[in-house]
């Protein structure tokens, strides 16, 4: 492995200081700084994609992300001898955003708003219409995975014999599939009602672990999954897991839709589709989806307590919901 990480980095322009291994790729400290060196499984007009994405964020202003090292050739991938095809790109030696901490997911959040403020200036070009780019509408996956939900109950309710978690699930399951059903129909009903099919690009995978918290910024990294759809849906997955950490405090989650607005104000379409987001109970749904997909005969500790607490949550999740309607 030594010796394929050796030959790809020989193909760029690079002085490599040092070289180290991280999760499922290599960090190299170099001439020009940090760079992250990864094989590659996807297509070359993915990648040029989201070069040429970048390259016009870098014109529109400052924002830290991870932008693609073209080698000697002037390309954006590198084949080793045995035909795997790598890529490098720039990175940064920081630390993830931590949730727990409402100053760093206040920074982050203003990092989203520029981000998608940057985003919303770049044109989209026809030829970047690959599959990648095309995203499954919010509405239709709420409505698989509230069948989903309906064949996990059902499942349930067939078995003589219920354990802990099963008996959970049944006592708390027609709260939650309600406001399945009510976000699933609000959300098919004002995607079709909009006046305007208000579509930009999108990060696509927007979490703590794709936002790093620099000394004197934040970069946002891992654009692989970025599409043209609704940037409502990059700020909700990651407000969710903030709000999760914080138990659905209201003061944070009306902090971070103020931080938010101040850079990128949030129009009145915005707030109906962050309601119907917010309202769909997405970690009850993976909750039940693991269960339903594991080993049904033994569920952990742990996933007990994740069923108990969203129901313990429920009101103050409630609370915030009543607020950004």
């Amino acid at each position: 492995m030594n010796e394929k990480y050796t030959e790809v980095l020989s193909q760029y322009e690079l002085e490599v200081l040092d070289v180290k291994r991280g999760r499922g790729a290599w960090l190299c400290e170099t001439n020009q700084g940090l760079k992250l060196l990864r094989e590659y499984k996807g297509t070359l007009k993915r990648l040029e994609f989201e070069d040429q994405v970048f390259s016009q964020m870098e014109e529109a202003g400052h924002l830290n992300v991870d932008r693609y090292v073209r080698n000697k050739e002037g390309e954006l991938l590198s084949v080793a001898e045995d035909g795997t095809r790598w890529i490098v790109k720039d990175w940064y030696a920081d630390r993830e955003c931590n949730l727990k901490d409402s100053k760093e997911v206040l920074c982050a959040i203003e990092q989203i708003a520029c981000l998608h403020k940057i985003l919303r200036g770049i044109e989209f070009k026809e030829e970047w219409n690959l599959g990648s780019i095309l995203v499954q509408q919010p509405a239709e996956e709420m409505e698989r995975h509230n069948k989903e939900l309906v064949r996990a109950r059902s499942f349930i309710r067939n078995k003589r014999k219920k354990s802990e978690f099963e008996l959970c699930v049944m006592g708390n399951y027609d709260t939650f599939y309600e406001q399945a059903m009510e976000a699933c129909i609000g959300m098919a009903g004002f995607l079709e009602n909009r006046e305007i099919r208000e579509e930009y690009l999108c990060h696509g995978d927007l979490n703590q672990h794709h936002i790093l918290m620099c000394a004197h910024n934040v970069a946002i990294v891992e654009f692989n999954r970025m599409h043209k759809g609704m940037q409502m849906e990059d700020l909700y997955h990651f407000m969710r897991k903030a709000m999760e950490k914080h138990d659905w405090n209201l003061k944070l989650g009306m902090a971070m839709l103020d931080a938010y607005s101040d850079i990128l104000p949030l129009s009145d379409a915005d707030r109906t589709c962050l309601y119907y987001l917010f309202l769909y109970p997405e970690k009850y749904w993976k909750q039940i989806n693991f269960y339903y997909n594991a080993n049904k005969a033994w569920i952990p500790a742990r996933n007990i307590e994740k069923l108990k607490d969203l129901e313990i949550q429920q009101s103050v999740r409630n609370s915030f919901l009543s607020r950004i309607k």
